[in-house]
């Protein structure tokens, strides 16, 4: 690594660290506050964005009365004389006479004057006449029997998924304003990083640069090839330039290593130099520490974020989920997300005065999360195989039986958990 030191190598102590919880708060609020802009998209192009407005029905659902099975719309009490017929996607006269039917294919605008729709396997034809006893049961639906006109159906904030996108288009709708995607970028700390091939000669392979976009866009960040920046080096002048061209385009900007104060760490003196404000410096949770966000104001007037993630690779994504994942629901305009609940298979330590995330696989048909090995701050093996972290409360352990938070790892954008 480079010999150059940081300028004020003999810091001031840094603040004591924010609790866990109340750095998620703080970070959500302060994404919240810099909600990202809202745009039309056609709904082709919205999975995985987030309403800026309410989604509400251009006319009633169903516009018009529809029938609800194959069979015959009648008028009168029967025998029915034929009198046409009535296909999907089309509109027909009104039955003006008793004892007259169409023939009317499900999903077919029911005529006006009907006063019963017959089944066809209920049914019987012959000389020109259909006989039958309709149910009792209206077969049809009625207009405005999903929803009426105008009517709110999903609150602004609610993430769009393919199941919104359909009820959209179902509602009338071509177009729908939601937040812009957040940009991302990452930048790579470290001179003894290699990129290709396995470690050797004190050197070790750069986990992050492949694997940190890959969640971010699970998260729904838009992150290019050219948004990955790395290893940057260990450089002063080398960080601050980075930074500073990753935040012309970027909304967020993740960095790798360089959270502590020690002579090649230049992330505290690079954001310093940029004129950048701490929203959460250090957060007391095990494995993550030391973690950051900061904020900087663009040259637009917006504000631009920060996050200062740890070098080693599951310290990384602990801090990725505590603090990235509160940021970017504030910025699209999301709820604070609600953590769900599991119960320990197995007991889980405690780490003093620190929150600890321990990675858990979960079983979610029977709500319980059992604790999972290789789990080291430098090691990946045991979140390749979990589905999130359990969240043991400073001074607290975990013990078999007991209900715990659990933080879900992202999902792909509009993927729902099972």
């Amino acid at each position: 690594m480079s010999t150059e030191t940081a300028p004020n190598a003999d810091r001031v102590s840094a603040p004591p660290p924010a609790g866990w919880e109340e750095a998620r708060s703080r970070v959500y609020a302060v994404g919240l506050a810099a909600a990202l802009p809202t745009v039309a998209r056609p709904l082709v192009d919205t999975d995985g964005s987030t309403l800026a407005e309410p989604l509400t029905t251009r006319t009633d659902l169903p516009a018009f009365p529809t029938s609800s099975v194959d069979g015959w719309a009648v008028r009168g009490s029967g025998p029915w004389r034929v009198v046409g017929r009535v296909l999907a996607g089309s509109t027909p006269a009104p039955l003006t006479e008793d004892d007259t039917t169409v023939e009317i294919a499900t999903g077919a605008m029911v005529p006006e004057g009907a006063t019963a729709v017959l089944r066809v396997e209920e049914s019987k034809s012959a000389d020109g006449l259909v006989s039958g006893v309709p149910r009792s049961t209206p077969e049809w639906r009625k207009p405005g029997e999903e929803a009426y006109a105008d009517e709110v159906l999903l609150p602004a904030g609610t993430p769009v998924d393919p199941a919104v996108i359909g009820l959209a288009a179902a509602c009338g709708h071509d177009t729908l304003r939601v937040r812009r995607a957040p940009r991302a970028a990452l930048l790579v700390f470290g001179d003894e990083l290699l990129t290709a091939g396995p470690p050797a000669a004190g050197r070790v392979r750069d986990a992050l640069g492949p694997s940190v976009p890959a969640w971010l866009r699970r998260y729904g960040c838009q992150v290019r090839p050219s948004d990955v920046v790395g290893p940057v080096a260990d450089t002063l002048p080398a960080h601050v330039a980075a930074l500073r061209s990753a935040l012309t385009n970027a909304d967020l900007v993740c960095t790798t290593g360089g959270t502590m104060n020690g002579p090649v760490d230049h992330l505290h003196p690079t954001l310093e130099a940029l004129g950048a404000d701490y929203v959460v410096n250090t957060v007391a949770v095990r494995p993550g520490f030391p973690m950051l966000l900061a904020r900087l104001t663009g040259p637009d007037g917006r504000a631009r974020f920060v996050a200062g993630l740890p070098g080693n690779p599951q310290s990384a994504i602990v801090a990725l989920v505590s603090l990235v994942g509160p940021l970017l629901a504030g910025l699209q305009g999301r709820s604070m997300p609600v953590l769900p609940q599991a119960t320990l298979a197995e007991a889980v330590p405690g780490r003093g005065d620190h929150t600890h995330l321990a990675l858990v696989r979960l079983d979610r048909a029977a709500g319980v999360a059992s604790p999972v090995r290789h789990v080291g701050s430098a090691m990946l093996r045991g979140l390749a195989g979990a589905d999130g972290f359990a969240v043991i409360r400073p001074g607290t352990s975990g013990e078999p039986g007991d209900r715990v938070p659990i933080v879900p790892l992202p999902l792909f954008p509009g993927e729902r958990a099972s």
